[in-house]
């Protein structure tokens, strides 16, 4: 075989290889490493499973959102016995719960959380974050959930999930 061929086989091949590590499918329960933008495409993308059928819910008195809609993806949506997560329930990896916050009747920011507990910005198995709408992050999944933790942990017994014990 030529050197020009060998060549030709390398460089394929170390196409394939580099296109195989940067295609990452961001639903894929098993991805890691996720970035602020990957999560928000999540976020964006169609998530039908909402919370109550949708209805706006009043925050709870110490909460630091507003009133808010919760939309589940399918993985999420799984993880619910009769449109909640049981007592001493977990959500399965990649479980995305979006929390659709209204000011004034308008929607104005989402609250994140993805079950993703390998990733190297999840703290205690989620990753958290706020993006306006237009995807700038408020609240980037790189803090770790500060802020965010103290409050979720108060009802651990539902996988830091606070809306089933209080609405």
């Amino acid at each position: 075989m030529s050197n020009g061929i060998k060549l030709f086989i390398a460089g394929l091949l170390a196409f394939f290889i580099l296109k195989a590590c940067t295609n990452h499918d961001i639903h894929d329960p098993d991805y890691i490493d996720a970035t602020d933008e990957d999560l928000f495409l999540e976020v964006k993308d169609a998530m039908p499973f909402y919370y109550q059928g949708g209805i706006t819910i009043a925050p709870a008195a110490q909460s630091p959102h507003g009133e808010f809609k919760l939309r589940f993806n399918s993985i999420a949506d799984g993880s619910l016995d009769k449109g909640e997560l049981p007592s001493n329930g977990r959500f399965s990896d990649g479980s995305l719960i979006v929390k659709e916050v209204y000011l004034n009747s308008v929607l104005y920011i989402f609250a994140v959380m993805k079950k993703a507990p390998t990733d190297v910005n999840a703290k205690a198995g989620w990753l958290w974050a706020e993006y306006q709408l237009d995807g700038t992050p408020v609240v980037s999944i790189e803090v770790k959930g500060a802020g965010c933790i103290n409050c979720h942990s108060e009802t651990p017994n539902r996988d830091l999930v606070r809306t089933f014990d209080l609405h």
